[in-house]
């Protein structure tokens, strides 16, 4: 059997999609706009106050010098060592907190006893600044790689751990009250009700883990450092070169943003189940 299908026989089903597209589009535009608002607003006052004498460049170089100062340093590849040393120095300071964060943070969230035996422990160190342990870092691990690492798994460790904890601690009732009375195993029932149920605040733990984490890179590498982007702001700071340190500063920013944005699509391929019922 041949079926024709005539050219005019297109056209309506073309007709009815293209308002459809076009009913997108506006959408699309007002929720980039929305998102990128109030970062123009900043630029543009920024840079009127500048070329209105208002602000020293010394104090404050106007966007358009950063922005200049940026592309060169992109062009001499001066950045992009300094950005790839700090990005491996917070991956290897977070994984650490993260995994240790996350095994003794549930340890101490199913485990009474031990939460007793740690809790003054760690409510006494978690207020401890990451800057003032630097002594004891470098007496410790010296003035090496180690000692660096070190301050960014502290700052990162804390949050980790006591958001694992606040998860396990918040397991639903009823779950906990079902799987005594089916007699689930202890090991079953952590694994597919405390845990899964403790996702969201685990995720929550790793995000602040991970801005906290770059909050100490400029701390940790003034230890007795020659490269990354906290070393890079530093020794601009005593040069007077402050478009170098606002240069320094955006880039912690744009690191810090796009590995935030690759934990949260992991934790939308984890719980996506909790984003879709909230948004219901």
């Amino acid at each position: 059997m041949t079926v024709v299908i005539r050219q005019g026989q297109l056209q309506p089903a073309a007709l009815k999609l293209k308002p459809v597209v076009w009913r997108l589009q506006p959408e699309s535009f007002k929720r980039a706009l929305q998102y990128v608002i109030l970062p123009l607003a900043i630029l543009v006052v920024w840079q009127g106050l500048a070329q209105a004498g208002l602000i020293q460049p010394l104090i404050l170089p106007s966007p358009t010098r950063v922005a200049a100062t940026l592309w060169s340093m992109l062009v001499s590849g001066q950045l992009e060592k300094h950005a790839l040393t700090s990005i491996l120095r917070v991956l290897q300071g977070f994984g650490l907190a993260a995994l240790l964060g996350i095994v003794l943070g549930m340890a101490i969230g199913l485990s009474s006893t031990l939460d007793r035996t740690t809790d003054l422990a760690v409510q006494v160190l978690k207020p401890i600044p990451p800057l003032a342990w630097i002594p004891l870092a470098i007496l410790w691990f010296g003035i090496d790689e180690p000692s660096k690492i070190f301050i960014i798994f502290l700052g990162a460790f804390f949050p980790i751990l006591l958001n694992v904890i606040t998860g396990i601690r918040n397991t639903d009732s009823k779950f906990v009250e079902l799987a005594k009375i089916l007699e689930v195993s202890r090991w079953k029932f952590i694994r597919q009700v405390v845990i899964p149920g403790a996702l969201p605040a685990i995720m929550t733990g790793l995000r602040v883990g991970l801005a906290c984490a770059w909050m100490c890179v400029v701390a940790a590498e003034m230890i007795a450092a020659s490269s990354g982007v906290g070393y890079l702001i530093m020794d601009a700071r005593q040069l007077s070169q402050t478009d170098v340190v606002v240069v320094g500063m955006i880039v912690i920013g744009v690191i810090g943003k796009i590995m935030d944005d690759l934990i949260r699509r992991l934790e939308h391929r984890l719980i996506g189940w909790r984003v879709s019922y909230q948004g219901e």
